[in-house]
C-alpha cells in the first residue's frame, strides 16, 4: 500500500495547480461522444465520492461487501462539471481525495483482505480496490495531460 499513498499523493501534488492552469479552451474542448478534459476531472470527482463511501462502509457493513456500480454518464451530466468554475472544481477533487490518502494510511492491516464482491460476482479484495482507484486516477490524469 505504502507505493500506492507515494504515488496518489504525487498525483494530487503534481496536479492540483496543473488543472486551473488549462486555458478553458482546453478544458472544455469536446470530441462527439468523449468527455471534455474538465468532464474527466468531474468524473474524477464522482468516482472519489463513490471509492470514498466504499473504503469506508467496508468496516462496519456485513461482509462480504457488495460493490455498487453507479452511471458515469449520468453522473457527470447532472453535476454540470462542464459548466463549473475550475477552481472550485479541483479544490473538489482535491479535498475528496485527500481524504482518500487519510483513510488509506491509516486502513487496518486486516480490512486490507476484506472481501468485495463485483457487479460480475468476481471476487476483489479491498487492497486491491484502493490499488487499482489509484491506478484509475493515473490513466484519467494522463488522459487530461495529453
Amino acid at each position: 500500500m505504502e507505493n500506492a499513498i507515494l504515488k496518489f499523493e504525487k498525483l494530487l501534488k503534481d496536479n492540483s495547480a496543473y488543472f486551473p492552469s488549462l486555458k478553458s479552451e482546453i478544458l472544455e474542448a469536446k470530441n462527439p461522444g468523449k468527455w471534455s478534459k474538465k468532464e474527466v476531472i468531474g468524473h474524477l470527482v464522482d468516482s472519489g465520492i463513490h471509492n470514498l463511501v466504499r473504503f469506508t462502509e467496508i468496516n462496519y457493513l456485513e461482509k462480504p461487501y457488495y460493490h455498487r456500480p453507479y452511471n458515469q454518464m449520468d453522473l457527470v451530466n447532472l453535476n454540470q462539471y462542464q459548466t463549473m468554475d475550475i477552481n472550485d472544481l479541483t479544490q473538489l477533487w482535491f479535498s475528496i481525495n485527500r481524504q482518500i490518502v487519510r483513510i488509506m494510511k491509516n486502513v487496518d492491516e486486516k480490512a486490507l483482505n476484506y472481501e468485495i464482491i463485483l457487479s460480475d460476482a468476481s471476487v476483489i479484495d479491498l487492497k486491491f480496490l484502493m490499488t487499482d482507484y489509484v491506478e484509475h486516477l493515473e490513466h484519467h490524469i494522463n488522459q487530461i495531460r495529453s
